[in-house]
């Protein structure tokens, strides 16, 4: 359950709200932070997204606060908990966002300490506590508190591009979360900070010399890219920013630089005028010599050849350029992941057995094939070694990437989680007894309808069997994954050989699907959002589904424009969010 644990960085508007704590107290400053960017940069128009017209709680990549949990400190040596006795967590996920704690009314303002010992305290903690409490250590409270002043956040900001190491797979996802619950930074504290960061191509290759710093330069722009809109992104994504990124691409610097300078140019192009500039860079050719490294054995160049190819795809198109989806041979796939029924934010590669989530959001896929008895084995081979639950869900199963749910969050579906040594389901967690995965593990599921029983397997070492989820679901399963930001997995229906294969009979998903030849297809965005607009959708059809006419009004609230299907599905109203007592099905009157 990725919002109920400390590790989750879930799936919220950003990693902060998954992990940890709201910032209530910080939510005034934010909107009059926002509107004297505004007010001091112009009116926002058409290319960009204002986060004040667009509301915080809507934006594209959600704003949900992760829950609270219970905390338990877990050996990660052993993945044995201190509580080990306890099978389960005591206490599910409340999906009630709760406060943040600030000081008491007879609390003293904690003593501004050594920034650097506080950055580096959070990521110990982060690495040692499972399910969120109420209350966000101490180290957190004390670096926002820090942080609402302007030379706090700088202060802050220039720690985390210090201190974070290269080699901890946690530290740009801590990086993420500390600035994403910082205040927004003011006019005059981006502008600082440009200053003091001065980027040139020069910088960048000076930066060379010190990958963590570089990685860390790169992490945090993207993470601003991210955090801020209109002006205030065009107006960070000077020409001097835009060099260091390009030049933090170039064959000289670390492979993971390369890839967070990659994410940080794609989340500036969220901004039309930003993509524009970027595009007019030539960055296309740069990254048409990194997309060879797609199915590169080192696995962190890997992930620098996925993502270039999907923005090549997706985003920087180049002219005269094959898209991959066109030369791919999908021949002898018959089960792949379903790209129609997750969120644009999870990235799906052409083949439609690799999946990655660059976005704050807990994103969540699963597999086209589903089956109602025997016994099936998939594998997936482990690309990043972060925080991801892989398993298997129902058609039952509830996906809500900017509420935190995801695998193993209900009743309906269970899930492994290699990173935490965990086992989720029903939105509770107990730890196993394998070691955490890293890159390039094969994680095995075996699903034994039978029996009615799951098992899971690391590199061919199996886990006792899983049988919770049997007594709310016996059919209807899927291949089921949820991915924490900056995640990457490749899926195995049975198109090649596993590599570690179970013992017992079974059968694969790709033995027994089948999909017709455009069901295979994965478009990139600007394709199908073509096809989209082209579809007719008459004007009385569910806002919904667009199948059928919505006739359906929800109960208090009044709110309909949905089909009586649709409003089945729903617990709470989508426009006013109050929780449906009973749905009317409304008499066509026949003109």
């Amino acid at each position: 359950m990725i919002v109920a644990t400390w590790i989750t960085f879930c799936a919220c508007r950003s990693l902060a709200r998954v992990l940890l704590f709201p910032s209530s107290n910080s939510l005034p400053s934010f909107w009059e932070t926002l509107a004297s960017v505004v007010s001091s940069t112009g009116t926002m128009g058409n290319s960009c997204v204002c986060r004040e017209d667009s509301d915080l709680e809507d934006h594209h990549h959600g704003s949900a606060r992760a829950p609270r949990g219970q905390a338990r400190r877990v050996d990660h040596g052993t993945g044995v908990g201190a509580d080990a006795g306890e099978a389960r967590s005591s206490r599910p996920r409340d999906p009630v966002r709760p406060p943040r704690r600030g000081r008491g009314p007879h609390e003293p303002r904690r003593k501004k300490q050594n920034v650097d010992g506080l950055v580096l305290d959070t990521l110990a903690v982060i690495r040692t506590l499972v399910d969120n409490d109420q209350e966000p250590p101490y180290s957190m409270i004390t670096l926002h508190e820090m942080a609402e002043t302007d030379d706090g956040w700088l202060e802050v900001v220039q720690s985390l591009i210090r201190v974070i190491p290269l080699d901890d797979p946690l530290g740009p996802a801590v990086i993420t979360l500390l600035l994403d619950e910082c205040p927004l930074p003011t006019k005059d504290a981006l502008q600082k900070l440009s200053d003091m960061l001065s980027l040139s191509s020069a910088v960048a290759q000076q930066d060379a010399l010190n990958p963590a710093k570089h990685r860390n330069t790169t992490a945090v722009l993207g993470c601003l890219a991210e955090k801020l809109a209109g002006p205030a992104s065009i107006g960070l994504l000077s020409p001097g920013t835009l060099e260091y990124l390009l030049e933090s691409l170039s064959s000289e610097a670390h492979p993971t630089v390369m890839l967070f300078a990659l994410i940080a140019l794609e989340k500036f192009s969220q901004t039309s005028e930003n993509k524009l500039t970027v595009s007019e860079s030539c960055i296309s050719n740069r990254l048409g010599v990194l997309e060879s490294w797609a199915e590169h054995p080192d696995y962190l160049k890997r992930q620098v050849g996925f993502c270039s190819q999907w923005s090549l795809d997706n985003l920087f198109l180049k002219e005269g350029r094959q898209f991959t989806y066109e030369k791919v041979n999908l021949t002898n796939i018959n089960a792949m992941l379903n790209s129609n029924d997750v969120s644009e934010y999870l990235k799906i590669s052409p083949t439609g057995l690799e999946a990655r989530c660059d976005a704050s959001s807990f994103e969540s896929v699963r597999c086209t094939f589903c089956v109602d008895s025997g016994v099936w084995y998939y594998e997936v081979t482990v690309i990043t070694s972060g925080v991801m639950q892989i398993g298997w869900a129902t058609k039952d199963s509830k996906f809500l990437n900017h509420e935190g749910y995801g695998i193993g969050d209900d009743e309906y579906s269970c899930a492994y989680d290699g990173c935490r040594q965990l086992i989720w389901y029903n939105a509770r967690s107990k730890p196993h007894s394998h070691p955490c995965w890293k890159e390039g593990d094969a994680i095995g599921f075996l699903l034994d309808l039978s029996k009615k029983q799951m098992i899971f397997y690391l590199n061919g070492h199996q886990l006792p069997p899983e049988k919770q989820v049997f007594s709310s679901a016996t059919s209807g399963f899927f291949a089921a994954a949820s991915f924490m930001s900056y995640q990457q997995c490749e899926f195995n229906f049975g198109a090649k050989p596993f590599r570690h294969p179970p013992s017992v009979k079974f059968s694969t998903f790709n033995d027994f699907a089948s999909l017709m030849p455009s069901e295979k297809i994965i478009l990139p965005r600007h394709r199908r959002l073509a096809l989209l607009k082209q579809v007719s959708i008459r004007d009385n059809c569910c806002t919904l589904c667009c199948d059928v006419m919505a006739d359906t009004e929800l109960r208090p609230c009044g709110h309909g424009g949905m089909c009586m299907e649709c409003a089945l599905q729903l617990e709470t109203c989508p426009l006013c969010r109050q929780d449906i007592q009973t749905r009317v099905r409304l008499i066509a009157h026949v003109s």
